[in-house]
């Protein structure tokens, strides 16, 4: 006996390419109010996917203009793509859409916990950023002719009206989405949780609109098929939101250790803190230190090691402090209370303000037994001042009205408003895209403003062999606001970490190759060979002079001589006709 046929299923388009009703359990209004809510979702979860690509890129490779362009350029250009591919799925378009939006549901939920997978474990994204930002982009962009395909399917209209409502309720979408990234998941649930999150209300809302909506346009194995699919997605989602902070252990002791003691999101920035027990904490200045030496990384990039950071915290801080009084010094950064240690050690100082932006660096630089036993205690000295502000805006207030009424409050405001003997800006690497103002013509000039007549102002500028151009822009910047200007560079020690840290510098690690030199990298000495170095600028009104002050404390790796050469080996690499950077056009 022959089984009469099954009656084939409703298609999209009818043979005339016209789109066909779809029997829907609610009436047709209410199906495509629907079907414009999911449109809504569907844009809000695509729009985190992409901040959070932009947003992980950043932090784990760095210079986030860089970034965004590649993310968003690659995203757009696979949008296109997975347009053209959908045009093949629309004869089918509710199971297209099902399946489309569950596989966008795992791959843009599952996007960051493989990035940084990739990370830690492999050490280096930016393939993976790639095909992450190609995958999601296909399928975003196949979303919109499967949904333009199913509202004309709930009732038929002008096209036009059609792709105004869809693109309405895609763009008010896009908004919710965007605000939603760092306003309360980001914040409240991190990158990792927050991405799983988006990814679950993704196929949920795909799930939905497919399987009892457009129930009746799939056959019963289809049926079952995305049910069984968004089932598993969930679940593999879940699982994940579940575990992802014994991932993010794992893969953080993958990327700096098994000694890692603080690992905290402040609002700002990841800060994490490694070693430090014990006499660790204390090693440099010739000390050996019986633990890890203490090592804090911000947002992936290691700031201070305590074996070599007197080094470059004596060659920022004494030459600044020569040439002229330094009662009073302002500290732009250095929210980790070293260069105000090295500050501290002069009897003249009277005051020290420290302009840090993040407060948590702020409070764990107090609290800290370790950190805190490094800086000396030197954040709760008297003396000092600490301001949770913006370098930048925290300048541009020093200059505004300097008229005031009587009181305490304004003697305050007028002590505070002062100029400063010694400025010492302690500031991330140029070459971080968020640290380009703090690097800018505009920058300097409000420095400048905050300088006793005879002040002097000490930057850190980067690594002048590694990114020359970046470190003499800093010094031609400087120049260009009317500073005469001192480059001088020092020697580090190589860090061993594949997050390119920011003060970038140095000698191989225990057992590893040695670090590949540029010209001018070579030092003098038992180091001849293997050295790299940090950059530093010393400016003021008048040409200043490289020197110590009378009344500089015992140092352990900065001499007079010393500074002379350090002069004059960044002197034989000086590039000319380079260009300042400012707001408008930085140049870093």
């Amino acid at each position: 006996m022959i089984d009469p046929p099954e009656p084939a299923l409703p298609s999209a388009l009818g043979p005339s390419g016209a789109t066909e009703p779809a029997l829907l359990p609610v009436p047709s209004g209410l199906g495509r109010l629907l079907v414009l809510a999911v449109v809504f979702v569907c844009a809000a979860c695509g729009l985190v996917y992409e901040l959070e690509l932009v947003a992980l890129a950043t932090y784990l490779v760095g210079d986030s203009v860089t970034q965004a362009s590649v993310v968003l350029s690659v995203m757009v250009f696979a949008m296109g793509i997975g347009a053209l591919l959908a045009k093949r799925l629309r004869c089918r378009a509710a199971a297209g859409f099902g399946a489309v939006e569950t596989l966008l549901a795992l791959v843009g939920g599952g996007s960051a916990m493989a990035l940084y997978a990739c990370f830690a474990w492999f050490g280096q994204s930016r393939s993976a950023l790639v095909g992450f930002s190609l995958a999601i982009g296909v399928l975003i962009g196949a979303e919109v002719p499967l949904l333009m395909t199913l509202i004309q399917r709930v009732r038929r209209q002008d096209a036009g009206c059609a792709v105004a409502d869809l693109f309405a309720a895609d763009y008010v979408g896009a908004l919710v989405g965007g605000l939603a990234f760092p306003f309360l998941l980001l914040p409240r649930l991190g990158q990792l949780t927050g991405a799983l999150v988006t990814g679950g209300v993704n196929a949920a809302a795909g799930g939905a609109l497919v399987l009892w909506l457009f129930r009746r346009d799939l056959s019963t194995r289809s049926r079952w098929l995305l049910l069984l699919a968004n089932v598993l997605v969930l679940a593999l989602l879940a699982t994940g939101a579940v575990l992802a902070s014994s991932f993010e252990r794992a893969a953080r002791r993958a990327v700096y250790g098994a000694t890692v003691r603080v690992a905290v999101q402040t609002g700002i920035q990841e800060v994490v803190m490694t070693g430090g027990t014990g006499d660790g904490a204390r090693a440099g200045r010739g000390r050996k230190g019986s633990g890890r030496p203490l090592e804090l990384y911000l947002d992936g990039r290691l700031r201070v090691s305590a074996d070599n950071e007197f080094r470059y915290h004596e060659a920022l801080v004494h030459p600044a402090m020569a040439g002229g009084p330094h009662g009073r010094v302002l500290v732009l950064g250095g929210g980790d209370g070293l260069a105000v240690r090295e500050i501290l050690r002069y009897r003249a100082v009277r005051s020290v303000t420290v302009v840090e932006l993040d407060p948590g660096v702020l409070q764990l630089a107090r609290t800290d037994p370790g950190l805190s036993n490094l800086n000396h205690h030197s954040l709760s000295d008297p003396r000092v001042h600490t301001v949770a502000a913006d370098a930048f805006d925290w300048l541009r207030a020093q200059g505004r009205s300097r008229g005031c009424g009587r009181g305490r409050e304004c003697g305050r405001s007028r002590e505070r408003k002062r100029p400063y003997d010694v400025v010492l800006a302690d500031l991330p690497d140029p070459g971080i895209t968020a640290s380009t103002k703090l690097y800018s013509q505009e920058f300097y000039g409000l420095a400048a403003r905050v300088l006793a007549p005879r002040g002097r102002l000490a930057v850190h500028a980067g690594a002048p062999s590694q990114r020359p151009r970046s470190y003499w822009t800093v010094e031609a910047t400087m120049r260009s606001v009317g500073l005469a200007t001192v480059p001088y560079r020092v020697p580090g020690r190589r860090v061993d970490f594949s997050g390119d840290p920011d003060r970038a510098v140095d000698l191989a690690g225990p057992g590893g190759p040695p670090a590949a030199l540029g010209p001018g990298d070579e030092a003098e000495g038992p180091t001849a060979g293997r050295t790299r170095f940090w950059g530093f600028v010393l400016a003021a009104r008048r040409p200043p002079r490289l020197d110590l002050a009378p009344d500089a404390p015992p140092l352990a790796s900065v001499t007079r001589a010393g500074l002379r050469a350090d002069e004059r080996g960044a002197a034989a690499d000086r590039i000319r006709s380079v260009l300042p950077s400012t707001l408008m056009h930085p140049r870093y």
